[in-house]
């Protein structure tokens, strides 16, 4: 009865921290260029299509992603409105359940209550994971679908009695991630547990009727919808999401500059900020002591770390949010580490360790301190600034009292505060730091000033932006420059040339622009069209040109 009101007394915490770590505030900041915009207005163009089944983009079918989250967010319009907030609450509600998942994989695995809510609150506030549940992405989805199937399995494996559950409840969940974000829902954990199974030579645990019925239950759920899109679509279905989506970012790099051999160990570990020397030395620790234990779990989560990792590193295409699946794997080698130094007799070297986190932490009150003096023009909200760096160096005076008494615990509580406290700040730089992520006020500008009809010329940057927030046709100039890796149906001007039959085309052209593409219109412009900058907003400028008058 202890037990159970220990861990309901876990729970209550992890859910009201999640509130406030990721619901808390969260439509503050308008949504932002590229990725926000575009999956929230892929969902609402569904609705102006009466669509459940196909998304829209660009008033066309858009092949880019499954279904899945487009009913979250259109969901959320019913619930909410349209509005970040309702596009966000989803991925949100996601990020908590996740939590929740890593609690209970930890009283799993480790058997060990005060374990897993470590494990739990490490991952509840690190970078990325809060980054991606205020935010509109895929990721967080998909990534706890895939937490909740490998869940799933790794209950039923240590008590067998729940088998048959387990492995249907990982055909459910998995198949709900190849609804989100595709194939790879399904092969990231299937590859895990068959990688753990070999390591433990169980592989003919899965050769049994439950995997026959999971397989029925999988093909239930996940293909109908891809079947629908395969019928209707054929192959422009399958060319744009199985080949452009899948297969060419094996081979091909979306973002160039990604594509090295370490950009995700940096990542990775870049993305559990504030526990970053933590998870390295947890890292080191588990590969050194605690796997040669051959504990199921130790096993089970380097099956899901190594999995993960090579099925990312191999492609070209790399983004940040890609690895986020092993996340929740890092956080529970890191809980479990914490744990056992906390408790542990070795308190110079665990006293050392705190320190050195705390000395790295001391950046993050020098940089209030002195963004505004070193960066005048971006960053203009200097007394609100200063009081966050005092508190923040208030936090960190009495993390170091905690350390300095050997009182490790309560450190790592104060050490889960950093970046919500962070967070804090958002109402007062709002507007400074949104002009610069978000075509919000750039929408409201063209939506005032130009006719219904009009074709906004946009930078890459900024097309799904505008097209959102003035609900205004768009073209793309691109010169010289590349199209989107997945190209929308909207003109694609890579030209000179393209560029001067689109302007003489319209009596009047309005653009939202990059810097750089500006220089190229005012060079094109330079005869022939009066050429006049609007307004800058942040980091765009909107201009009129219109054919000059003979």
């Amino acid at each position: 009865m202890t037990k159970l009101r220990q861990d309901t007394k876990h729970v209550f915490i992890l859910l009201i921290l999640s509130y406030f770590f990721f619901i808390f505030g969260n439509g503050i900041m308008s949504l932002t260029n590229p990725d926000e915009v575009f999956y929230t207005q892929i969902a609402k163009e569904m609705v102006k299509h009466s669509s459940w089944l196909t998304p829209y983009l660009f008033d066309a079918p858009n092949f880019e992603k499954p279904i899945f989250l487009y009913w979250l967010l259109r969901i959320g319009f019913i619930l909410f409105g349209v509005s970040s907030f309702s596009a966000r609450i989803f991925p949100a509600v996601f990020a908590a359940l996740g939590v929740l998942a890593v609690y209970y994989l930890g009283l799993c695995g480790f058997k060990d209550s005060r374990k897993a809510f470590y494990s739990a609150l490490v991952l509840l506030s690190s970078g990325l994971y809060i980054g991606l549940a205020r935010t509109v992405f895929t990721d967080m989805v998909f990534s706890v679908w895939i937490l909740l199937s490998l869940l799933s399995f790794l209950w039923g494996y240590l008590r067998r009695e729940r088998k048959g559950v387990s492995l249907i409840l990982f055909s459910v969940f998995s198949a709900l991630a190849v609804l989100t974000k595709g194939p790879l829902g399904f092969i990231i954990p299937f590859l895990i547990i068959v990688l753990f199974l070999w390591f433990r030579h169980e592989v003919m645990y899965l050769w049994c009727v439950y995997a026959i019925w999971g397989a029925l239950v999988f093909t239930v759920i996940a293909l109908p919808w891809y079947a629908y899109m395969f019928t209707k679509y054929k192959n422009a279905f399958t060319h744009e999401f199985f080949y452009n989506d899948h297969i060419r970012r094996l081979i091909t790099a979306e973002h160039k500059t990604n594509d090295t051999w370490y950009f995700y160990p940096f990542s990775m570990i870049a993305g559990v900020f504030p526990w970053s020397i933590f998870v390295l030395v947890s890292l080191y620790t588990f590969v050194k002591r605690r796997l040669r234990q051959r504990e199921p779990v130790c096993i089970f989560l380097a099956c899901w770390i190594a999995v993960v990792f090579v099925v990312f590193q191999s492609a070209h295409s790399k983004l940040a949010s890609y690895i986020f699946p092993l996340l929740p794997a890092l956080a529970l080698l890191t809980g479990d580490y914490i744990v056992n130094i906390a408790e542990g007799k070795n308190n110079l070297f665990t006293t050392s360790l705190f320190i050195l986190v705390w000395c790295a932490l001391l950046l993050l009150p020098v940089a209030l301190f002195f963004g505004p003096i070193l960066y005048p023009g971006y960053i203009s909200a200097k007394i609100p600034l200063y009081s966050f760096g005092l508190i923040i160096s208030c936090l960190l005076l009495a993390m170091l009292r905690f350390i300095l008494r050997r009182e490790f615990f309560k450190t790592v509580i104060l050490l889960a505060l950093i970046l919500p406290i962070m967070l804090l700040m958002v109402p007062f730089i709002k507007n400074d730091i949104e002009p610069y992520f978000s075509s919000n006020a750039t929408g409201e500008y063209l939506v005032k000033n130009t006719d219904a009809n009009s074709v906004i010329l946009c930078s890459k940057p900024f097309v799904r932006g505008v097209r959102y927030y003035a609900d205004r046709k768009v073209a793309l100039i691109s010169n010289p420059g590349s199209n989107f890796f997945s190209p929308h149906p909207i003109p694609f001007l890579d030209s000179d040339e393209k560029v001067k039959d689109f302007l003489r085309n319209q009596s009047v052209t309005y653009c939202a622009l990059r810097k750089s593409s500006v220089k190229d219109i005012e060079r094109i412009t330079k005869q022939g069209f009066d050429f006049t900058i609007l307004k800058t907003i942040g980091n765009e400028y909107i201009l009129r040109i219109q054919p000059a008058k003979k």
